[in-house]
């Protein structure tokens, strides 16, 4: 095992160098991804385990955390029902996408619709357990396919000469290249029982991600009430990224999937789209609210919160803003969607007059 943890840590270096030489957006991060889901697509066995990637995304959720501040905090509170009114418009059209495509490929919508939401792959797979006679190969698939899109695509934009980015207060404390890990200390030992303990109280109330949601609390509450956590080394970030991108490349296992060609085709078909919705709610939002169109868009992107937290510490993003707009969204699909979805599945097999347990995909 450790052979094979070695062999996916080299060659998810030698991506990101790589990538770091020909100035890919977040190195680290997009080439560490690639070439592990490369190698891995090659026929080389590889092992990344799950507790490396809970590691970094605790990082980066101690990160995202640093960046509330009260007036941070204040203007979330501000934009709330925007931040509502995105919420639903991309649920919303995530739900009209999946339609579209079940109608055009044949796929079972239910296990399209549960593939498209953007609600994390360990909740949408719970979800598609509960709910019998759905494909888990082509929700794993959808989930872990628009993932991967969203990462690869974007950095490219945000970070493309198109996109002005600006720096922000919220996002300057973050990480710093001339900071090293001495100067972490003493502060952080503060901060390493919070973290600890905020994981810990997560995982009791049943949040979504902990090892991302709690640090967030975590460092937030104790930042507020005035002492605020060291700032983080560049290169620690750095190494939280390959180490998310490293599992995330190893998500897809494409020998479970039937017509692979079809299903290549609705993965990224269904990803372009989704995205562009979002990019052209973001360009509505950014003109409405008179953020930068990198935050905006960053704030409605439809991937996960660690990566876009990385992205917009990377380019000094407003964090604070798009941690808000994406933690409401975790939340918000979370506890609520699953239920209405539980409903409205059943309802359409129902409608067509068979029971859940009876539907064969």
């Amino acid at each position: 095992m450790l052979i094979l943890i070695l062999r996916t840590l080299v060659i998810a270096i030698a991506g990101a160098l790589i990538a770091n030489f020909i100035h890919l957006p977040i190195p680290w991060l997009l080439g560490s991804m690639v070439s592990v889901l490369i190698a891995s697509r090659m026929g080389l066995k590889l092992y990344w385990p799950r507790r490396m990637r809970d590691i970094a995304i605790v990082i980066v959720g101690y990160s995202i955390g640093l960046s509330f501040t009260k007036d941070a905090l204040r203007l979330i509170l501000i934009q709330l029902p925007s931040i509502f009114l995105a919420t639903i418009f991309i649920i919303g059209f995530c739900v009209a996408l999946a339609y579209l495509i079940s109608k055009i490929t044949g796929l079972d919508y239910p296990s399209v619709l549960i593939g498209s939401i953007p609600g994390g792959l360990s909740q949408m797979l719970l979800l598609g357990e509960e709910i019998k006679g759905v494909n888990l190969s082509i929700v794993t698939f959808l989930q872990v396919s628009r993932l991967i899109l969203i990462i690869i695509f974007v950095p490219l934009l945000v970070f493309s000469p198109l996109v002005k980015n600006g720096s922000t207060n919220a996002s300057m404390v973050i990480h710093s290249p001339t900071i090293t890990l001495v100067d972490l200390f003493p502060n952080i030992l503060v901060f390493i029982p919070v973290v600890l303990l905020s994981i810990i109280l997560a995982k009791k109330f049943k949040f979504p991600t902990p090892y991302l949601v709690g640090p967030i609390f975590g460092t937030a509450i104790v930042g507020l009430v005035g002492f605020q956590g060291p700032s983080l080394p560049s290169s620690v970030l750095d190494v939280s990224q390959l180490m998310i991108g490293s599992y995330i490349g190893l998500l897809i296992h494409f020998e479970e999937i039937e017509h692979k060609l079809k299903m290549v085709g609705v993965a990224i078909s269904s990803g372009v789209l989704l995205l562009l919705g979002s990019w052209g709610l973001s360009w509505l939002f950014a003109h409405m609210k008179h953020i930068s169109f990198s935050t905006s868009a960053l704030s409605l992107a439809p991937g996960g919160m660690d990566q876009m937290g990385i992205i917009a510490a990377e380019i000094h993003a407003d964090l604070s803003i798009v941690a808000g707009y994406q933690l409401f969204r975790l939340f918000f699909i979370f506890f609520v969607v699953p239920p209405i979805l539980r409903i409205f599945i059943h309802h359409l097999y129902r409608k067509k007059g068979l029971e859940p347990h009876k539907i064969e995909v």
